[in-house]
């Protein structure tokens, strides 16, 4: 009697677990943490994705800045967080492509430490100046460069920012010197207030301030003019060569995603980054949104990581 009586507390028991197993995914919110702070372009464009995917996947989408080292802090919260599909880094070229390459002894092995889920697009950025610098165009920027007696500073609150103007000055000869914030917004209350007079900053920081005449786009940072600024001549016509590398962003979990949440998350991102009015939103802040399936995106990295290696040495920056 006492081993029948067990077996039913037992099967009693085993009941709410099973419930609890079959549950569809997701039963509970979901995190984006991302490796900039509030206010950054990063931070805008994951709350924009982030209330489509509410729409879609009926739970609550939960945007956690983690700001810092270039984006590993927010990496490595990530990386060491349960896989079970509610744990994202909505992440860019910093924590994925240059962490790696910028740091002698990574806290991280990208290509094994996450799941890729999908690709979702490309930043616009614009080199500007705070106006009380004494140039109208990227032409004047470097010969004012050369001729002064100290390097020129510049903000920068990213690694695309960082990496891109040490290969200016690396490509022209002349002395530019960084100072570094732990995310854009910082960086640009400094370039705002001229502390520091140069930066190359995302669309989402800098277009109001260029348009109100707080600061002076030279060029953008692509081979091709902005739709956001389209009187704003592009780096090629500015006379430079294009760089290498570019700002891109992209979705990742822990390593050991299951597939059906690698699936659900895709499809559902891919159908959000098309939707119209998602995309008219993020172009608005100079994003071009771009899906991918998971294997596209593990292919990309892949060779991002070797993209940016080689920026790294051209542009002079050894790993520390």
């Amino acid at each position: 009697m006492l081993k029948k009586i067990a077996a039913v507390l037992a099967a009693v028991l085993l009941v709410p677990c099973v419930a609890a197993e079959a549950q569809p995914y997701p039963s509970k919110p979901i995190r984006f943490v991302i490796p900039f702070g509030a206010g950054s372009a990063t931070d805008a464009l994951a709350r924009i994705a982030g209330q489509e995917l509410e729409q879609t996947l009926g739970q609550p989408v939960i945007v956690v800045p983690k700001p810092g080292a270039d984006g590993a802090l927010s990496a490595g919260e990530v990386k060491r967080a349960p896989p079970d599909g509610y744990t994202f880094l909505f992440g860019t070229n910093s924590p994925l492509a240059v962490v790696p390459n910028l740091q002698k002894d990574p806290p991280y092995d990208v290509m094994a430490d996450f799941t890729p889920v999908t690709y979702l697009g490309d930043n616009t950025f614009f080199i500007v100046v705070h106006p009380s610098l004494p140039v109208n165009t990227l032409g004047e920027l470097i010969a004012y460069a050369k001729a002064s007696p100290k390097p020129v500073d510049y903000a920068t609150g990213n690694t695309y920012a960082f990496v891109s103007m040490a290969m200016l000055a690396a490509n022209n000869r002349i002395k530019l010197e960084a100072i570094r914030y732990k995310s854009e917004p910082d960086a640009m209350a400094d370039l705002l207030s001229g502390r520091v007079p140069l930066m190359n900053s995302t669309s989402t920081s800098s277009l109001a301030h260029i348009k109100a005449g707080k600061l002076r786009a030279l060029s953008t940072a692509f081979d091709e003019r902005s739709p956001l600024l389209p009187e704003v001549p592009s780096i090629i016509e500015a006379g430079q060569a294009k760089f290498p590398i570019g700002p891109w962003f992209a979705l990742v979990g822990p390593a050991g995603l299951p597939p059906e949440v690698v699936a659900t998350m895709n499809k559902a991102m891919a159908a959000a980054l098309a939707k119209p009015s998602v995309k008219e939103q993020m172009q608005r802040h100079g994003f071009i949104p771009k899906s991918s399936t998971p294997e596209a995106l593990a292919a990309y990295m892949k060779d991002q990581l070797a993209v940016w290696k080689v920026a790294l040495k051209d542009a002079g920056i050894e790993p520390q």
